[in-house]
């Protein structure tokens, strides 16, 4: 493994330099952390020097091989898994020899060229952006990956696989659950307003079980539950609210489902309809960090709109990581240390080879990375950002904390579901942080007005 990895490492260097046709240097350090970041650096100055080659004329832009760093990535790719397939059958027969065989380091190779090519990718696209830039300084324009707006059957697949395998949303979704069933207790007429409505997720899972838990509470039934969802899927969105009222009519629930065909940017209070002596919760999974701009106006904005509503409580859950800096190499180390972190937890959930985990990798976290590395501006949609800087972001728009009591059920949660043991979740300021092996992953947390 350490062979294959070391030929692919020079080959990269290889293609580097063929296609800017300039000698790259990286910075002189005696050694790195991370073994892959050297290529990881000198992927980042190609497309600095792509970028500066663009200066000189429209003619000598065209002239640039733009794609050629991308056709060795894949190249480099299928000559890595054919390597590797010799490896493991060399190791297969060495252990069946010597009865034994050392596959920490085959897992640690395999993974990190994962993470490698994921991230050549992401760089790859930059590259292309960058080569098109005339005037020299102007920002290109890259389409995000957004599931939400794209039907994509590929990425809709993903990203229920991810919640299938992954405990990350269903982790939001038993942590809102819990909290707005306790702001619900003893109430009768109660009100949901979904913000992104779980991505898209099919079936709504999460209010599946939220019904099943008000139907089966003791005490004053409940005598309406209404679930307003906001997005600009409105045939997805009907099509699950639909199944949830089926589901809740056999549950003997009376639920009023609708849609706000609206993004949050142009939200307005008035869109939501609220009645005289309901209990009105909000609920986001995921989906603020997308309204996070440079200019950080347009996230103020909603969360004052939220605010107006007079919510009992928001709940917000949301990835805990820096992927908002305004700075490339800052995103780029960031969600390097990020999205190793979840490589390595699908290690111990899934083979190396299962399909799911290659759809996975490939359709969800591979097109998350590339948004928040190749990305600018408007495009940039995956702007992920600390526990810490939600904290101020919801207090500075009228909102307080409100701490989050439920850490023996999380825990009692993680084992029921037989979530990896790599997996722990830890209370942070009455917020609670799942994270992989002391990496913080996901995190939620509870406001009220």
């Amino acid at each position: 493994m350490d062979h294959t990895y070391s030929s692919f490492k020079d080959e990269i260097y290889n293609a580097e330099n063929e296609v800017t046709g300039l000698e790259l240097h990286l910075p002189g350090k005696a050694c790195h952390s991370y073994p892959f970041l050297p290529i990881l650096e000198s992927a980042w100055i190609l497309s600095l020097n792509i970028s500066i080659s663009c200066g000189s004329s429209r003619n000598s832009v065209n002239s640039l091989p733009r794609l050629h760093f991308r056709d060795h990535i894949w190249t480099y790719t299928q000559r890595y898994f054919a390597a590797e397939a010799v490896e493991e059958a060399a190791a297969a027969m060495s252990k069946a020899e010597e009865g034994g065989a050392e596959e920490d380091g085959c897992a640690d190779g395999m993974r990190l060229v994962q993470l490698l090519i994921a991230f050549a990718e992401a760089v790859a696209c930059l590259a292309d952006r960058l080569s098109l830039i005339l005037p020299l300084g102007a920002v290109g324009f890259v389409a995000p990956m957004n599931i939400m707006d794209d039907a994509s059957e590929k990425k809709e697949e993903a990203l229920h696989l991810v919640y299938e395998n992954c405990p990350h949303i269903q982790f939001g979704h038993f942590v809102a659950n819990y909290t707005i069933l306790e702001a619900f207790e003893g109430e009768s007429s109660v009100h949901v307003v979904d913000l992104g409505m779980t991505l898209g997720l099919p079936h709504g899972h999460q209010w599946r079980g939220l019904i099943q838990s008000l139907a089966n509470r003791a005490g004053q039934p409940v005598r309406r539950l209404r679930i307003t969802s906001v997005g600009l899927c409105i045939e997805r969105f009907q099509i699950i609210g639909d199944e949830l009222e089926n589901y809740a009519t056999d549950l003997g629930i009376n639920l009023e489902f609708s849609v706000v065909n609206k993004n949050l940017e142009n939200l307005r209070p008035n869109d939501i309809k609220v009645y005289e002596g309901e209990v009105l919760v909000v609920n986001s999974i995921l989906q603020l960090h997308c309204v996070v701009k440079e200019s950080r106006g347009a996230l103020n904005s909603v969360l004052q709109k939220i605010h107006e509503l007079s919510p009992k409580v928001l709940v917000l859950v949301e990835q805990d990581s820096s992927h908002d800096g305004p700075f490339f190499l800052g995103r780029f180390m960031e969600a390097l240390h990020y999205y190793s972190a979840i490589f390595d937890s699908l290690d111990s959930m899934l083979p190396k080879y299962d399909t799911r985990r290659a759809k996975m990798e490939q359709f969800y976290f591979a097109e998350e990375i590339k948004n928040i590395v190749s990305c600018e501006g408007l495009a940039r949609v995956e702007r992920h950002e600390r526990l810490d800087q939600w904290r101020r972001r919801m207090s500075r728009s009228g909102f307080q904390a409100a701490p989050i009591k439920m850490m023996p059920q999380a825990k009692q949660w993680l084992h029921k579901n037989n979530v990896s043991k790599g997996y722990t979740i830890v209370e942070e300021k009455g917020c609670l942080v799942l994270g992989w092996n002391s990496k913080p992953i996901v995190a939620a947390s509870c406001w009220k007005c």
